[in-house]
C-alpha cells in the first residue's frame, strides 16, 4: 500500500507541474490574440485617451508577467477576476468595478460549469454502459455479420464531425420526427425531468462521438486475451463463452478500458464546445465562444484552465485506477 501511495502521489505531482505549465501557456495564448478590448468596445471612433483610460482600469497596461501573477494569486484563492465586458458596463454606469464583485468570473462560471457537468453526467450515464455491452458482444460474435456491422456503424460515427451528427439528429428527432427538442433552453428552476428532456439531444450526440472509442477498445483488449492459455483452459473445461469473457477476460482487460473510458469522459467535459454551440446550450463551452467573440480575456483564460484542469485530472484518474486494476503496474521492472 506504501508504494501505491508514492505512486499517486507522484502521479498527483506530475499533474500539478503539468497545470502549471499549461497556464502559463493559456495565458501567453489568450493574450496573443488578435485586437484589443477597449478598442472593440469603444469602436472606431475612440479616442487614445479613452482607450487608456479603459486599459487602465483593467489592469491591461501592466507587465505581462506581473499580470499573470495576479492572476495564478487569484486563481489559487478561487477568484478568476472581474470579466471585462462587465466591468465596462458597470464603469459606464458609474461604478468602480475595479474594486467590486460586479461581473466575477467565477459568479459566471458557476452555473455554465454545472450545466455542462450535467450533460457530460448524461452522455456518459448513456455512452459508458452501451460501449461496454456491445464492444463484449463484438468481441463474442468476433467476424459475424454484428461485428462487422458495429465495426461500421462506429467508424462512420466517429470519423463525423459533432456538427454534422448534431444536424443529423435534429434532422431526424427534432424537424421529421419531433420527438425531442432542437434548442436546449436550461434555466435554475427546471425539473430534472425537464432538464433532461432538454438536454438528450446533445447527449446523443455526445454518445455517438464517445462510444465507438470505448467499444473498439473493449472489443480490441478482450479479443487480445482471448488468446491466452487461461482463456483457452476454460474453453477446454467447456465453460459457457459469454462467462469465459466477462468472468475470465473482463476483469484482465480493465486496464486499457479504464483508460479508453478516462480519455473519453474528459472529452465529454472538454469537448463540448462545438455541441453546446449547435444547441445553443448554455455550457461552459457556449460561454467560452461567447467571450473570444468579445475578447473578454479572463473569461475565456478561466474556461481554458477549468478544461485543462478537467482533462489532466480525468488522466490521472485513469493512471491511479489502472494501477489498483493492474498488479503489474505497481512494480514495473
Amino acid at each position: 500500500m506504501k508504494a501505491i501511495g508514492l505512486i499517486i502521489l507522484h502521479r498527483l505531482g506530475l499533474g500539478l507541474v503539468t497545470l502549471f505549465v499549461v497556464s502559463v501557456l493559456i495565458f501567453a495564448s489568450v493574450n496573443m490574440l488578435p485586437g484589443d478590448f477597449a478598442q472593440a468596445i469603444l469602436g472606431q471612433s475612440a479616442t487614445p485617451e479613452a482607450v487608456q483610460a479603459i486599459r487602465e482600469d483593467l489592469g491591461l497596461n501592466k507587465h505581462p508577467v506581473t499580470r499573470y501573477l495576479d492572476w495564478l494569486g487569484g486563481v489559487l484563492q478561487g477568484d478568476f477576476g472581474v470579466s471585462f465586458a462587465q466591468a465596462n458596463f458597470s464603469a459606464f454606469a458609474g461604478a468602480d468595478a475595479s474594486k467590486g464583485g460586479i461581473g466575477s468570473v467565477a459568479a459566471q462560471l458557476e452555473p455554465r460549469f454545472k450545466n455542462t457537468l450535467f450533460l457530460a453526467f448524461v452522455s456518459a450515464a448513456i455512452a459508458v454502459p452501451l460501449s461496454l455491452i456491445l464492444g463484449i458482444l463484438a468481441a463474442l460474435y468476433r467476424n459475424s455479420v454484428f461485428d462487422r456491422f458495429i465495426n461500421v456503424a462506429t467508424l462512420s460515427s466517429i470519423s463525423s464531425p459533432e456538427f454534422f451528427l448534431a444536424y443529423i439528429l435534429i434532422l431526424f428527432l427534432g424537424v421529421l420526427n419531433p420527438l425531442l427538442p432542437t434548442l436546449s433552453s436550461i434555466f435554475p428552476d427546471m425539473s430534472f425531468g425537464e432538464r433532461l428532456l432538454k438536454t438528450m439531444l446533445p447527449a446523443l450526440t455526445l454518445t455517438l462521438v464517445v462510444t465507438a472509442h470505448m467499444m473498439r477498445m473493449t472489443r480490441a483488449a478482450i479479443i487480445n486475451l482471448l488468446a491466452s492459455p487461461y482463456i483457452e483452459m476454460a474453453r477446454l473445461k467447456g465453460i459457457n463463452p459469454t462467462r469465459v469473457i466477462v468472468t475470465h477476460a473482463l476483469p484482465n482487460a480493465l486496464a486499457p478500458i479504464i483508460n479508453v473510458i478516462a480519455l473519453n469522459l474528459a472529452y465529454l467535459v472538454t469537448g463540448v464546445v462545438v455541441v453546446e454551440v449547435v444547441f445553443v446550450y448554455p455550457g461552459i463551452g457556449q460561454l467560452f465562444v461567447d467571450s473570444v467573440k468579445i475578447r473578454d480575456i479572463p473569461v475565456v483564460q478561466a474556461c481554458c484552465l477549468i478544461f485543462a484542469a478537467a482533462y489532466i485530472l480525468l488522466n490521472l484518474t485513469a493512471d491511479i485506477f489502472s494501477i489498483l486494476s493492474n498488479p503489474r503496474l505497481r512494480h514495473p521492472k
